[in-house]
Formats: C-alpha cells, structure tokens, sequence
C-alpha cells in the first residue's frame, strides 16, 4: 500500500515524536483512519521530508514518531506552464493533471481570447480554487514539493517570463516544429504557453517570438486547453529524464 502524505508545519518536523493536528491531522486520523504502527510521509511542500510512524491515533488527531528526515531535491530543468484561462471547471481539471504530472510552476494567464476572465473577488475565489486543487493533487500524488500556481499574468508577464527562460515554447496547431524535437536545456526554465479555447491572437505569437519563444506542434491532433499542458508535460518529462 503506498504511504500517504500530508503537509505538516516546518517546526513540527524537525520534532522527533509530536501530535499532528490540525485539518491535515484529522483528516489523517478521521478520514484516512490511519492507526497506531501505520506509516505516513509529512512534507512541508518544499522539499522537507518526515518519514513517520503512527504510535497513537486519537479521534482527530496522531501522535506520531519521525523515523527519518531528508530533502527531496528539486527537480531540473523546471518545468512552468503558462495557461490560458479555460471555461468553467476545466481551470482546476488542468490544475490537477499538470500537479500529478510534475508541473513546477503554473501561472494564469489572462490572454486576449480568453472567455472567462477573473476579475475583482471572483479572481481571488478562481485563484484560491487553483492553488488549492493543486495542493490536494500535489499529497495524491505524493509530490514533495508542491507547485506554485503565481498570481494571474498579464501578456507582457508573459513575455517577460518567456525572456528570462532558458527555453520558451508556445503550444500552436500551426507550428511547424514538433515539441518532441526541441533542444531541450538541463537547467534553467522551460516554459510552456497554452492557450485559451480560442486559441494564441497573432498580436500575442508575435511578441512571444520577439521574446525567444519558440512555436511548437504537440501532434496531428488539437487538444483542449485543459489538456494540452499534461500532454506538454508528459513530451518534456519523458525528454529531459525527470520521467
């Protein structure tokens, strides 16, 4: 059975036996119904590891023994996916699958052609509900280090992410370059750019070119915005040796 895991305060890890509360703690003691001699993995999302050992289970929370401790290593090249905002609940759907695929960083991007647009307080309820689909994808998937859904971005965000990058590809049905095929670095950036349901506006191709990126094909078929990135990430994953 694989050992599940939980986020848990930097503090506590560096405990050697302490109670694990909170709604992390309970839902490992109430939903899970992890018992005593059972095993869990806490991270802090950053890296930090505690492997531990339940040594009593209490109604909404565990006191728990750190067996050991270590740092999971960040991955590289690191992997960001620019994504256009989808419709409706296709946001989280891409969320999530980009999480368990290994996506570093995922950035919302407010692009031209975009139908849904976060505005005022549903901007922050949208954004919430990505970083929090995130984190839960991240403990599924056993990710010890969580990725950062950043702040809504602007075109010109874009280009400026696309500048600094150590490569930047933009996801186009008319590419005439394959993803499979790019020169992929070993360190650095990698950022990817997928666009809305209605696709990259020519204004918007030509400054991601002016910015280095590089128009790229993901195969004879369109994907939907929602899931074009985890197929992005799955071509670069498998490439670069993170898979």
């Amino acid at each position: 059975m694989t050992v599940p895991v939980f986020l848990a305060d930097p503090a506590d890890l560096a405990r050697q036996e302490f109670t694990f509360g909170g709604p992390e703690g309970r839902h490992a003691a109430a939903v899970r119904r992890l018992r005593a001699g059972e095993r869990l993995d806490l991270t802090d999302g950053a890296g930090a590891v505690a492997e531990c050992v339940v040594r009593e289970a209490g109604r909404d929370s565990l006191r728990v023994e750190v067996l050991r401790r270590y740092e999971a290593p960040a991955p590289q090249p690191r992997l960001v996916v620019v994504q256009g905002l989808p419709k409706g609940d296709r946001g989280e759907l891409a969320v999530e699958m980009m999480t368990e695929a290994g996506v570093d960083v995922i950035v919302p991007w407010a692009a031209a052609r975009c139908v849904t647009q976060w505005k005022g307080e549903r901007a922050a309820k949208s954004l919430n509900r990505w970083r929090s689909t995130a984190r839960e994808a991240g403990k599924q998937s056993r990710r010890f280090h969580l990725p950062e859904v950043t702040e809504p971005a602007t075109t010109a965000g874009v280009v400026a992410l696309l500048s600094a990058a150590a490569l930047g590809v933009v996801l186009h049905e008319e590419a005439a370059s394959p993803l499979s095929t790019l020169e992929l670095p070993g360190a650095g950036d990698i950022v990817v750019v997928v666009g809305p349901e209605g696709g990259v506006a020519d204004a918007e191709i030509g400054a991601f070119r002016e910015a280095g990126a590089v128009p790229a094909l993901l195969g004879p078929t369109v994907l939907r915005t929602s899931t074009a990135g985890v197929a992005a990430a799955a071509v670069l994953q498998t490439r670069t040796g993170r898979w």
